[in-house]
């Protein structure tokens, strides 16, 4: 077994939830997570976050939402935890690392998504360009609500899974 999951296992109700919550935002959810202790396994660990995350109400999805900074942003949501923000800081690097038209291009599709959308883009922004964070960006300006929505959620069940794997690495 997985040495941080042979620990976290172990850990009190409140540590174990506090330490898996950056991996994901959403308290809903690191408290499920500690509820299905003790796992095994980091395939289990995987398959039981999904599963929490898909019987999550959309409230506690835009929470996970909130814990995010935005896209091509170097500094985190006020409350974000130090790793949380250190995980975001390496999953936009290449956003972060743009040119300065592209950095304001993406900082006016950011604000336009938020006027649109009431909240913040979020995309599992991990090894893709600048230059493909905006054009998802743009192209899902074109989607409603209710699919965006969706969409927003997948890619942060997506960002959860890396975080999952980084943190057991750790």
């Amino acid at each position: 077994m997985n040495h941080v999951l042979s620990r976290w296992n172990l850990l009190s109700v409140d540590q174990a939830a506090k330490e898996i919550l950056p991996c994901c935002g959403s308290r809903a959810w690191a408290s499920s997570m500690v509820s299905s202790r003790p796992v095994q396994d980091v395939a289990t660990l995987l398959a039981t976050s999904d599963r929490i995350w898909r019987e999550l109400s959309a409230a506690n999805w835009l929470e996970a939402f909130r814990s995010h900074p935005r896209i091509g942003e170097t500094r985190g949501p006020r409350g974000a935890s130090v790793q949380s923000r250190h995980w975001s800081a390496q999953e936009q690097s290449h956003a972060t690392e743009s040119d300065d038209a592209l950095r304001q291009a993406l900082a006016e599709a950011n604000r336009e998504y938020e006027q649109r959308f009431h909240r913040l883009f979020i995309i599992c922004a991990m090894g893709k360009s600048a230059d493909e964070i905006l054009a998802n960006l743009r192209q899902r300006l074109n989607n409603d609500e209710a699919t965006e929505l969706q969409e927003a959620a997948e890619q942060q069940r997506q960002i959860a899974q890396i975080r999952l794997r980084k943190w057991l690495a750790e």
